[in-house]
């Protein structure tokens, strides 16, 4: 697939079909930039009319060009499109650039083209970039391949953008701002490659240091994801999304022709994937240069320093207001500066420096100010005065920053006394502003990024208790309704399935008639509330349908009656089942836990105040499932009401862990039946002592058929995949698990690597020692189970649980080929462990479509050796004499093995 790619952006040869002689058309600038940008490869116009375009011979046809063509951009009339992707598939085109608008944008016909052309494109195994878009450039390769008025500058950001018109505006931007790309890519309406496989080529790319995104719409959600958060840990994925308005939203779908999503979704995936989200144009690059030059910050506190008061006190306001600190600066920072400063300096932070001050002065504050251990970035602020050196400042400031791991941004204020400045700043690549605000936002954006990043990858705790949710039962109250033709539930099997997930619902009963109402309202002790149960009354209180504070088992009884007298008055013809009657709840807090199915990302969970006027104070966070306790408890934590939550003023806490295990349980059920669409849970009452569910309601959809492959096609994020979980037996009679790695399994893999010995670890990392940190083992417990699984060999020794082995395959992001790489711990070498999990990888690999596994093997590794050569691998001699390569194809070789029973736990 990457091949496929390559012919797109790294093509030896680009044929442009609709290439034109008339000056002022697509077709004659867009062949005017290939040859004006340097392009070396062959370039072929090709225009029946026309005998040359531009000096270079013209052809009638694609099959009418001399030799094999990588690219062919197509710049013709929508309905001649489709003639001429089949043209260009007879022809061995490598791929297609459609710059041609009028498809999805333009209704019914347009959508019956594109269904063509992509069918076409399969046929011949051409990729598409488009269409209605304005093209690529690749600076490197000297390929601008856009009908821009601008060649980008080389550079090490990749650009992508659904909007055309703003990447015209952003190379001029660039140009003048003296920003560089890798690759620069309108992608217009993606009826093929889209944002995830680009996100995938680009993150390979060894050119590229950071991806900016510039986002209409969304297709196929689940590879979006699963490509950012692939890379969002080592290349920063910024992307600044239009339609977070209602009005903005109708936009971006009249401009793309496709869905635009609840915004709040979008927000959500960003953060789930690591990716950081902006507001506007200049705040894209801003970050994306200072995140691609600076190192991240350890947290919010920045120090500030200037040589003027006022723009260091609105760069503070701009800070504390925004989620920022002002860094307090340490006794001994303070007798730095008391050194290096005239007497008269401000003595704290901001760190006035006066307006006169020298480089030196600069240097000396700057570096004062990065050595404090509680400062976590310096911004340095300059304004133009008849006795300050802009230059030498910034000569300085590049000289400060050059031994530092702390981020260091600059705003040199004004334009002509400070350009000279500007440009050895930016050589120096210290990140430079106009303005300090912009300054200030950068560094909190790079913040936001570094403390979403270490949230994701905290190491989740354990659940409080074991969980094992009662699915079957679940699945019969959905079941039962959709079978009565119903699309929602009645609070008590709303309730009922909450509680196969352990859910806290109060104990409730459906009373037939007054006697059973009196006698429940005892059981369930008073006082109750008592409420109408029927399918044809869902809005209780409309029909006189709801009792409160009920005290006494007559007034039960009474109460049954008025309620089943006020129905039938206000509804003769509904079919009531019962009245439902429960134990009134009092606790401090009414918190919301709710679920909605967004079109683009599936189901989107939030938690935030409840109440009657949860729309009014709108506090509300949101997540995608899955959640494990770490993640339920982050989402909680983004609203306003967990300052109360955590305890204040005297009032004690409430038992925050609990409320994170129901929201994490409460995902389980998104996760288990893609039939439910709504649940509102409002509201779920909480305090010191635990939470209770008071009021439930529940949507469904019709019955959604599982894949056995793929039982989870309705989420965007994989979650762990229980089928895969085996009990096997090691050759000396023990019992053990083979499971796929959890992030909860972090400390037992971390205890796994203390005891390897020196062989175990030079047979597995070929001689490179790894330091065995958070963020090394992050990487192999905290994984994303769509393009990788980790099995582990669990095995329990007393009240002790081991890991005694590891085995991994990492596919490609197309699913095809796969890495294979395997660590059995040294207790538990020479007991089978090594073979059995080796013949399940392989199974587990072949039940996942992937066709080619791949591993190197160092040549003294005799073991390991003939484990792969019993398997039908096949070895080569490595791109060293020290080791060998060896593949498996899977397709052909590959009959020892059985069928995998997978069914579902």
């Amino acid at each position: 697939m990457v091949n496929q790619l390559d012919k797109i952006f790294k093509p030896q040869s680009i044929a442009v079909i609709g290439a034109s002689t008339r000056e002022n058309t697509v077709g004659n600038s867009l062949f005017k930039n290939l040859i004006d940008s340097g392009f070396k490869g062959g370039l072929y116009p090709v225009n029946a009319k026309s005998k040359e375009v531009l000096g270079i011979p013209a052809y009638e046809n694609i099959a009418a060009v001399p030799g094999p063509i990588d690219l062919a951009v197509i710049i013709v009339p929508a309905k001649l499109v489709p003639g001429v992707v089949e043209e260009c598939g007879k022809a061995g085109v490598g791929g297609l650039l459609i710059i041609s608008a009028g498809f999805q944008e333009a209704g019914e016909e347009g959508k019956a083209m594109v269904k063509q052309i992509l069918a076409t494109s399969r046929k011949y195994g051409m990729r598409i970039v488009g269409p209605n878009c304005l093209g690529i450039i690749n600076p490197k390769l000297g390929m601008n391949a856009t009908f821009a008025n601008q060649m980008a500058l080389p550079g090490n950001i990749a650009f992508i953008s659904q909007s055309g018109a703003l990447c015209s505006s952003i190379l001029d931007w660039a140009a003048e701002q003296n920003v560089g790309f890798s690759h620069f890519v309108s992608i217009g309406s993606m009826i093929d490659i889209g944002f995830a496989e680009l996100i995938d080529y680009f993150g390979m790319n060894q050119e590229t240091a950071c991806i900016l995104v510039y986002m209409e719409s969304l297709t196929n959600a689940r590879q979006f994801m699963s490509a950012a958060r692939a890379f969002a840990r080592s290349k920063p994925i910024i992307i600044l999304k239009s339609g977070s308005s209602q009005d903005g939203t109708k936009a971006a779908m009249s401009h793309t022709g496709t869905l635009a999503g609840n915004d709040a979704a979008f927000e959500a995936a960003f953060r789930r994937a690591g990716c950081v989200r902006v507001e506007r144009i200049a705040q894209l690059f801003h970050c994306a240069q200072a995140l691609s030059t600076q190192p991240r910050p350890a947290g919010n506190r920045l120090a500030i320093v200037t040589n003027a008061g006022g723009p260091g006190v609105l760069a503070t306001d701009f800070l504390t207001t925004r989620g920022g600190q002002l860094a307090q600066l340490s006794e001994e920072t303070i007798a730095k500066l008391n050194e290096a400063l005239p007497a008269h300096w401000s003595h704290g932070n901001p760190v006035d420096v006066l307006g006169d001050a020298s480089p030196v002065e600069y240097r000396k504050a700057v570096e004062a100010c990065l050595a404090d251990p509680g400062v976590d970035g310096v911004l340095t602020i300059l304004t133009t005065q008849t006795v300050t050196d802009p230059a030498g400042t910034a000569e300085a400031l590049v000289a400060a920053g050059g031994h530092t791991r702390k981020p260091l941004l600059a705003s040199w204020m004004g334009e002509k006394d400070v350009r000279q400045a500007r440009e050895i700043l930016e050589l120096g690549k210290i990140p430079n502003y106009r303005y300090p605000e912009s300054g200030v936002d950068v560094f909190l954006q790079m913040w936001q990024y570094t403390r979403n990043l270490q949230s994701l990858y905290e190491t989740p705790r354990d659940a409080p208790l074991r969980f094992e949710p009662k699915r079957d039962a679940a699945w019969h109250i959905i079941r039962s309704a959709l079978a009565e033709g119903r699309h929602y539930l009645l609070e008590h099997e709303a309730k009922a399935l909450l509680k196969c997930y352990a859910l806290p619902v109060g104990g409730n009963f459906v009373a037939k008639n007054a006697k059973e109402a009196g006698k429940y309202a005892e059981e369930a002790g008073f006082p109750v509330v008592m409420k109408i149960v029927s399918p044809d009354a869902l809005h209780k209180t409309d029909v006189g349908g709801v009792k409160l504070n009920i005290t006494t088992k007559a007034a039960a009884e009474k109460a049954y009656e008025a309620i089943i007298e006020s129905v039938k008055k206000h509804k003769p013809e509904a079919h009531i089942i019962g009245v439902l009657v429960e134990k009134m709840q009092k606790k401090r807090y009414e918190l919301l836990f709710g679920a909605k199915r967004d079109p683009i990302f599936g189901p989107l969970i939030v938690v935030g105040q409840g109440g009657v006027a949860v729309e009014i104070i709108n506090d509300t966070s949101f997540a995608l499932p899955p959640l494990n306790l770490t993640l339920a408890t982050r989402t909680i934590e983004r609203t306003r009401i967990y300052k109360q939550l955590k305890g204040f003023r005297g009032l004690s806490s409430v038992d925050l862990e609990d409320l994170a295990f129901s929201l994490q349980k409460f995902s389980y059920i998104l996760t288990d039946f893609p039939e439910v669409r709504e649940i509102d849970i409002n509201p779920y009452l909480v305090d010191e002592t635990g939470g209770v569910v008071v009021d439930a309601r529940i949507l469904l959809d019709d019955y959604q058929p599982r894949s056995k492959q793929h039982p989870y096609q309705h989420l965007v994020i994989s979650p762990y995949p229980e089928k895969y979980i085996k009990k096997i037996e090691l050759k000396d009679g023990r019992k053990a698990l083979l499971r796929p790695i959890r992030p909860e399994d972090e400390p037992m893999e971390a205890e796994m690597f203390k005891n390897l010995s020196d062989q175990s670890l030079y047979f597995r990392f070929f001689g490179f020692k790894p330091k065995v940190n958070h963020d090394f083992l992050s990487r192999l417990t905290q994984i994303d189970y769509d393009r990788e699984i980790a099995l582990i060999v669990d095995i329990e020794e007393g009240e002790t649980r081991h890991m005694a082995g590891v085995a991994h395959i990492i596919a490609d992001a197309w699913g095809e080929t796969a890495e294979f790489a395997i660590l059995i711990a040294d207790p538990y070498q020479n007991k089978g462990i090594g073979n059995i999990m080796m013949d399940y990888v392989l199974e587990i690999a072949r039940d996942r479509g992937i066709k080619r596994i791949y591993a190197s093997v160092l040549c003294n590794n005799s073991h390991m050796i003939r484990m792969f050569k019993d398997r039908g691998f096949v070895i080569k001699p490595g791109d060293e004499s020290t080791f060998f390569s060896t593949e498996l194809d899977l397709e052909n070789a590959l009959p020892f093995l059985a069928e995998l029973p997978f069914e579902p736990k």
